[in-house]
């Protein structure tokens, strides 16, 4: 158990002795500068592209499977 604490630890120790600081992780622009990439904030319907259908009954599952089918014959 100590071997296995040990061996975990020492990345830990070793990245302390980075040479080099990590790339900064932010991408956001200058606080200051108001033109840095704000998007516009446009009402859009969420129900925008909506297309009504109704419900149609069942049907025989044979004609549906054939007319889905990209080949004629066995597909496997």
């Amino acid at each position: 158990m100590k071997r296995l604490f040990s061996m975990a630890l020492l990345p830990i120790i070793l990245g302390g002795c980075a040479a080099t600081l990590p790339a900064e992780v932010s991408s956001l622009g200058d606080p200051a500068n108001s033109t840095s990439g704000i998007r516009s904030t446009q009402y859009r319907s969420p129900i925008s592209g909506y297309t009504h259908r109704e419900p149609t009954g069942p049907k025989a599952w044979g004609p549906l499977n054939d007319a889905q089918s990209t080949a004629k014959g066995d597909a496997s």
